[in-house]
């Protein structure tokens, strides 16, 4: 029996992983630190690495969710798989010779014989599937068949697959036809034959023998017939068997001959001049794409769909907005974002002036830095502000620890730096968690305005939007200039309307006026 691998703890609030993806497959030789997998929680991705040399054995496949210390495969040492795999081609010497007089054993003598012996196994076929059943043989036992010639249909609960050959060679069946096979049992054996068995042979005679026993034995109860995916193809649109040509193994009617059948029959093609007759809905014209697609949630979008909801359902959440003038800062970011670069070796955002601006409001408004834990309110004397970053795996928010006592270009960089591990995919779960305020910036995207949702347990975040050129009165006069809509979402339980509001417009105030974020005023 092989080393277990079971799935690591990999953070205390973490209770389950996702295998994301196996970047190994079952029945690969590995090394010891070798990652195998990608494993996904609702928090982070983290690799799984082999803990000794030898075959892997995959035991849960890509998709499924499993437990922390559950068995995820099996590694089998190097030598025990050494010692056990002549075993089966051992039992199986015998058989060859009471296939002699059998035709289609003949031509096996001109192919050369390898005396290995290929075995074919279960594909992993979908990530929910766990077993399936042989539908058809399109061989039989002692056939001789090429590589990636069909020789079986092989019927799941969803969808029927063909199974191709893997090798050139002699068929051994082992699973019988309407036989259920868990994903990884095994299907049939190869006698390999070195070479194509229609090319091994030099003569014109010999080779062309090599394949017509089998298409004869199977047109005598193939031809005409349709597979069970085809057959339910033809009986979906109404139409005979009689009326599809098969060109599968024999003359069988395979998937494909009934798609184009049915593409066929829709084509309007012997339209001759007569007046359409209404009959239904319209038809779509040919090249319209109308196909769906199913995917399973990621662990981490079905934690984010979890969580907004629980938001919505127990918190008291309002929305408040305000407008700031961004020309101020605009202004000071153009005159000096040169020799701000040149100094700290980042670029000057609006991210800091936000940061800034949010901490210095907070410090006045404690309610809006707060948290409830069941019937008492936890007033937090820092900020830890978490930033919502999009990444392929969905949104994030890393946070910025003591944000409150951090630098313009401290902050600058500590943004670039969460951003980048979060598209990443790097993101520890203490980057993760424990923020006070959180700022969403939907601005990038070209938001206009919106009501973002808390991130619990924090009472309160920031929407940010785009910057557009707004007509304003200033001084008496109508003026252009670049004004963004700010919007506050907030917990009622805790924060009241005033703070809410005088929040708001302290950040507006201190952005307006940039230069009281540098003096602390």
């Amino acid at each position: 029996m092989g080393i277990q691998v079971k799935v690591p703890s990999v953070g205390e609030s973490i209770s389950e992983v996702t295998i994301a993806n196996w970047l190994k497959k079952d029945g690969d030789a590995v090394k010891v630190d070798e990652v195998l997998a990608e494993l996904e929680s609702d928090k982070a991705t983290f690799e799984l690495t082999a803990q000794n040399d030898g075959v892997l054995k995959i035991v849960r496949q890509a998709g499924d969710t499993v437990p922390i210390g559950e068995v995820i495969c099996e590694i089998e040492p190097n030598g025990q798989a050494g010692a056990s795999k002549p075993a089966p081609a051992a039992k199986e010497e015998p058989k060859p010779a009471k296939q002699e007089n059998k035709p289609a054993a003949a031509p096996a003598a001109s192919g050369n014989p390898t005396g290995s012996i290929k075995e074919m196994k279960v594909p992993a076929v979908g990530e929910s599937i766990t077993e399936v059943t042989i539908s058809t043989w399109l061989k039989k036992d002692g056939d001789m068949v090429r590589l990636d010639e069909v020789i079986a249909e092989v019927e799941s609960d969803k969808a029927t697959f063909e199974l191709p050959a893997e090798a050139n060679g002699i068929l051994r069946i082992v699973a019988k036809e309407k036989e259920a096979l868990p994903i990884g049992g095994l299907i049939c054996r190869i006698e390999v034959v070195e070479g194509s068995p229609a090319t091994a042979s030099t003569g014109a005679a010999t080779a062309s023998p090599l394949p017509n026993p089998a298409v004869s034995n199977d047109k005598s109860y193939a031809a005409g017939h349709p597979s069970p995916a085809a057959a339910k193809i033809i009986e979906e649109k109404g139409m005979a068997p009689n009326q599809v040509p098969g060109t599968g193994v024999g003359g069988r009617i395979t998937k494909e001959d009934a798609q184009k059948a049915q593409a066929s029959q829709e084509k309007p093609s012997d339209f001759k001049g007569k007046a359409p007759v209404a009959s239904g809905p319209p038809v779509l014209s040919d090249g319209v794409n109308r196909n769906e697609r199913r995917e399973k949630m990621s662990s981490l979008r079905r934690t984010i769909a979890k969580r907004l909801v629980t938001v919505k359902n127990e918190t008291a959440m309002l929305t408040t907005f305000n407008e700031v003038d961004m020309k101020p800062v605009m202004d000071l970011r153009s005159r000096y974002k040169e020799k701000f670069k040149e100094k700290y070796g980042v670029g000057l955002g609006f991210m800091s002036f936000f940061t800034k601006a949010v901490c210095a409001a907070l410090k006045e408004f404690p309610a809006v830095n707060a948290s409830i834990d069941k019937d008492e309110v936890i007033f937090h004397d820092y900020c830890d502000i978490s930033i919502a970053v999009s990444t392929p795996r969905g949104l994030v928010v890393p946070v910025i620890r003591n944000a409150d006592r951090l630098s313009f270009d401290q902050i600058e960089s500590e943004v670039i730096r969460l951003a980048t591990r979060g598209r990443d995919g790097k993101l520890s779960i203490e980057e993760m968690t424990g923020g006070t305020f959180s700022i969403t910036n939907g601005g990038v995207f070209g938001s206009m305005l919106s009501t973002p949702i808390l991130n619990p347990p924090q009472s309160a975040i920031l929407g940010m939007h785009n910057i557009v050129e707004r007509p304003v009165a200033k001084n008496g006069e109508v003026v252009a200039r670049p004004i963004m809509y700010l919007a506050l979402s907030y917990d009622h339980r805790v924060v009241d309307g005033r703070e809410s509001v005088s929040f708001l417009v302290r950040v507006k105030e201190m952005l307006e006026d940039p230069g009281r974020l540098i003096l602390g005023i």
